[in-house]
C-alpha cells in the first residue's frame, strides 16, 4: 500500500524541503541585513545567531532529506 501511494519518498521529500527553505529564508535574511535593509514590522530585529543556527538545522535536513532520497 504504501508503495503504491509513494509514501515511503514523500517524508524524504519533506524533510528536504523543508531544510532547503531554511536555508533560503535565512540565507535571503543574511543578505539583506549585508545590503543594510532591516524587516520592515516595528520591532523587527536581525539575530545573526539563531540565523546561522536555522542554517546548520536547515543544511543538515537538506543532507538527510537528500540522502534519504538517494539511497
Amino acid at each position: 500500500m504504501a508503495d503504491i501511494l509513494g509514501i515511503d519518498t514523500l517524508f524524504a521529500e519533506m524533510i528536504l524541503g523543508l531544510g532547503l527553505a531554511l536555508l533560503a529564508g535565512n540565507g535571503f535574511a543574511m543578505y539583506q541585513h549585508g545590503r543594510g535593509k532591516r524587516p520592515e514590522v516595528e520591532d523587527g530585529v536581525y539575530h545573526p545567531g539563531r540565523a546561522r543556527w536555522l542554517m546548520s538545522v536547515g543544511l543538515l535536513m537538506a543532507l538527510w532529506g537528500a540522502a534519504s532520497l538517494l539511497s
